[in-house]
């Protein structure tokens, strides 16, 4: 017979692992293969800024994603943004952005999970883009990711690689594709139970490689170029929310012709899984 003690015991711990939501880890500035469970509600509010130059720009999303299956997810993104440029200032509704993330492989051990995803995003023509500085594109883009995750009790490694499609916007610039490559490692320094408040310290190196904008088949000469940062970060969750938090430095810059170098980058996410 099994004592009462020990019967709350275990029904305690069942319990505890049945309610724990797929709140898995994902770099703050890179992509990560993690989908939410079938029939799983995310809520994302994410609050971004950045500095090259005179030019500044704020942004605030909402971001909605819903489990189709424990692979696949879908979702969209839901931007409010603010330029500013030498005086000129504009602010409104952002590019409506819908992306969908399938997992294909998936490898579970003691302690240690390793997965990859494939992701798909459409950046939207639906911002103003007749502002100064515009808000929008005028075009529709197209992104494909690639990603890669391992993740343990203590140390997490991510990998990521995605290719942006930059249409032809109105005036007939073909604004040049992008490449962007992330690499990220991460460390819990002191693992916790799931009602206890965890801590996730990250660090990325994120690079952008871009091609030259072309205009009547010839290159724009202050277009394209390569940027790499250095980017510190935190996750840090309790139960089903979460808090992710990081900071992108420059480190290296090969812009072509006359071009303002990145200062920073900033994002700040508040997550919940419902």
């Amino acid at each position: 017979m099994i004592n009462s003690r020990r019967l709350r015991w275990i029904v305690a711990l069942a319990s505890g692992l049945l309610a724990q939501p797929a709140l898995a880890h994902d770099p703050v500035f890179g992509i990560g293969p993690h989908v939410l469970y079938q029939g799983g509600v995310e809520v994302a509010i994410e609050s971004a800024a950045e500095k090259a130059g005179p030019e500044k720009e704020q942004e605030l999303a909402l971001e909605l994603t819903y489990g189709l299956t424990g692979d696949w997810a879908v979702g969209v993104d839901l931007p409010w943004v603010r330029k500013a440029d030498d005086g000129n200032r504009s602010s409104g509704a952002g590019d409506v952005a819908l992306f969908t993330k399938y997992r294909f492989w998936r490898r579970d051990s003691l302690g240690l999970q390793e997965s990859a995803a494939v992701l798909l995003k459409v950046v939207t023509e639906s911002a103003d883009s007749t502002t100064t500085p515009p808000l929008g594109k005028g075009v529709t883009d197209g992104i494909a990711g690639l990603t890669w995750g391992y993740e343990s009790r203590k140390w997490y490694r991510w990998a990521s690689v995605r290719y942006r499609y930059n249409g032809t916007n109105p005036a007939g610039v073909d604004r040049g594709d992008m490449l962007r490559v992330d690499l990220v490692g991460g460390i819990r320094p002191t693992p916790r139970g799931y009602l206890e408040p965890d801590t996730v310290w990250l660090l990325e190196l994120n690079g952008e490689i871009q091609q030259k904008a072309r205009l009547n088949g010839q290159d724009l000469a202050d277009t394209g170029g390569m940027q790499w940062f250095v980017s510190p970060g935190i996750f840090w969750t309790l139960r089903n929310f979460a808090i992710k938090a990081g900071v992108q430095i420059p480190v290296l810059s090969d812009l072509n012709g006359n071009q303002p170098d990145a200062d920073y980058r900033a994002r700040l996410i508040l997550e919940w899984h419902l």
